[in-house]
């Protein structure tokens, strides 16, 4: 409004003071001053909150920057660049509070892990401090645990990801199965609002159901977020309690996470960040799907899942080889390597892998993850999901009939497959001892009997589906006619 521009631009000290009979104007907050921010960022630092500490000093950096005329970031994004570009205009004053924001944010950024771009901020603030003996040997220090082995004094986790269908599941049982002596805690998150996964996993000798725990209904990455976070402490808490310490904890996502918020988790909770740490960040990529995925258009501001969970990656197991050509094959990867340049590709079908290349890898690289994505760390960032895409669940006592059951799923697939990402489910059969299990991936379609229905256990039939513009009704009402 007119009033407003008049208050914009008028002196403070030319205000009118507010007077009885007159309405008071409201109390504008300010926002906090570059100092306050380092300020709280040294409090932080104290405290050893290092994910708070690390909003502070960006914010407090940010500010500073805008006074001596950092257009373009560089003052945090690149350091180096930052001195060589405006070293010679700044005053010695403006020096002094650089050099000790740089220690602060090395400092910060030490106790997060990312030690390579830590020595960067020391060597800056070296640069516009002076010689200092005790920056120097932060510097060194930072220089020496980049090049040098992690040390593995927290539980590792394993991250596996990739989009629907990929094998995912089907990796964790192998892991679980192997003869590898550890004692693994399992985090399961199923985007459908009927959990199918729980009892597709195949707990090993020392993987009980109380180190099991599932999240349905719901995505890792945004919406319960919170409750990884609990679910972390409850088995770090329960495996000290009980005097059974943890060798690893492996979570598998669902299909449409974005792997970025699961993994910047691991640094934005206090005590997530001091018990786990990262160990890899493994994607199962379906050799016959994945270009047609990296290929879907999004709406606008909605991120490509299986893009970022590609650039993500520390390894790929490309998975599915037996279900194309040699020649797709390396067409597939080409296209994995213009997004993830570096990553190592294992090829595979049914998700058979050595376990020496997806645990202890201390693949997982902070300072790797800052120079792809330098918003990493920032705690306002928002994962967008696409409206389009949902799940429909289905959870019915009762048996089917196959012929029909196998009628209908055909019919369903070849119709509506192109939107049907996933389907998967654990049916009870007329005339079938076991629980039959199919999944489905668009149109590739498979299923067996599995293990038996136990004495005295209920028959029920529970299935999912997710994909795009799904019909509820539609689902729904098919496969009620398929019930005996």
């Amino acid at each position: 409004s007119s009033i407003n521009c008049l208050l914009q631009h008028r002196p403070r000290e030319c205000l009118p003071a507010p007077c009885s009979g007159h309405p008071q104007w409201p109390a504008m907050e300010a926002e906090p001053t570059w100092d306050a921010q380092l300020t709280s960022a040294a409090e932080a630092l104290k405290e050893s909150k290092f994910f708070d500490g690390v909003q502070f000093i960006n914010s407090c950096m940010e500010a500073y920057g805008t006074l001596v005329g950092d257009e373009d970031g560089k003052l945090i994004k690149d350091p180096t660049a930052f001195v060589a570009e405006h070293s010679g205009k700044l005053s010695a004053d403006q020096k002094a509070q650089l050099t000790k924001m740089y220690e602060v944010r090395g400092d910060i950024i030490t106790g997060l892990g990312a030690h390579k771009r830590a020595a960067a901020d020391f060597a800056a603030a070296q640069a516009l401090g002076g010689a200092s003996d005790g920056l120097a040997a932060k510097q060194k220090s930072a220089e020496e645990a980049a090049k040098g082995p992690k040390k593995l004094d927290k539980i590792p986790v394993t991250v596996i990801t990739g989009f629907l269908g990929a094998g995912k599941t089907t990796l964790l049982n192998r892991i679980l199965k192997e003869n590898h002596g550890k004692r693994i805690a399992v985090i399961e998150n199923e985007f459908g609002e009927v959990g199918i996964d729980d009892s597709l996993i195949e707990a090993g000798p020392l993987t009980t159901e109380e180190n099991i725990v599932e999240m349905n209904n719901g995505c890792i990455c945004c919406t319960v977020r919170g409750d990884l976070i609990m679910g972390l402490k409850k088995m770090v808490k329960n495996a000290q309690k009980n005097n059974k310490p943890l060798d690893a904890v492996i979570i598998e996502t669902t299909g449409l996470a974005d792997p970025a918020p699961v993994a910047q988790t691991f640094f934005a909770d206090d005590f997530v960040q001091q018990k786990l740490c990262l160990d890899g960040i493994l994607t199962v990529a379906d050799a016959k799907h994945l270009i047609m995925h990296l290929d879907e258009e999004k709406p606008e501001g909605v991120e490509n899942e299986a893009v970022e969970q590609v650039a993500f990656a520390d390894r790929i197991l490309l998975n599915k080889c037996d279900l194309v050509s040699e020649a797709e094959l390396d067409e597939v990867e080409r296209r994995i390597r213009m997004i993830n340049e570096g990553v190592q590709i294992k090829r595979c079908k049914y998700s058979e892998v050595d376990m020496d290349f997806i645990l202890g890898i201390k693949a997982f690289s902070l300072d790797k993850i800052l120079e792809m994505d330098d918003g990493f760390l920032s705690d306002s960032a928002e994962h967008q999901h696409d409206e389009r895409v949902s799940s429909v669940g289905i959870n019915i006592k009762g048996e089917v009939d196959q012929q029909k059951l196998n009628d209908w799923i055909g019919w369903l697939l070849k119709e509506k497959g192109v939107d049907i990402f996933r389907t998967k489910g654990v049916l009870a059969v007329k005339g079938m001892k076991q629980k039959f299990v199919f999944q489905a991936v668009h149109m590739a379609f498979s299923g067996a009997p599995q293990r038996d229905w136990a004495a005295g256990e209920e028959r029920v039939c529970k299935l999912t589906f997710i994909g795009k513009n799904l019909d509820r009704e539609e689902l729904v009402g098919g496969f009620n006619k398929c019930l005996v």
